[in-house]
């Protein structure tokens, strides 16, 4: 089983919110997950935004930023650049589903990548990332 997780999936781990239980629950059973240069310039910022709201304090951000180092270097992910193909792909799907489904580049970049990778699973709280996932063809749990 291969999965990939977006940004929201992601934030939903170690930032408590809405989702987070869920989120913890799966990955317990994950194998290691693929964690690409869009992840990492997502998270970061999605991490500063909850400074910027008030939600999270800088000491605490630097904290899940910490964490989520410690995470990798333990293996839990597994650093991989953006798949060579990923904005051609990206384009592609704003052709065939940009009208219909409304997605945002950066959606449509993650699921690039998970085709590119070869994900079977594609894990988001996204409901416009998950409609376009599964219209390629992804299991979204």
């Amino acid at each position: 089983m291969s999965i990939y997780v977006d940004t929201s999936f992601l934030v939903s781990l170690y930032v408590t919110d809405q989702n987070s239980t869920q989120a913890r629950r799966q990955i317990l059973s994950a194998p290691p997950l693929w964690f690409t240069p869009l992840h990492e310039a997502e998270w970061v910022h999605a991490v500063f935004q909850h400074v910027f709201r008030g939600k999270l304090s800088a000491l605490e951000a630097e904290r899940m930023l910490a964490k989520l180092k410690e995470h990798e270097q333990s293996g839990r992910w597994l650093t991989v650049p953006v798949p060579e193909k990923a904005f051609a792909i990206c384009a592609s799907l704003a052709s065939m589903h940009g009208s219909k489904l409304g997605m945002r580049t950066l959606d449509s970049l993650h699921v690039a990548c998970a085709l590119e990778l070869n994900a079977d699973r594609f894990w988001t709280f996204d409901e416009r990332q998950a409609k376009l996932a599964k219209a390629q063809g992804l299991k979204i749990v």
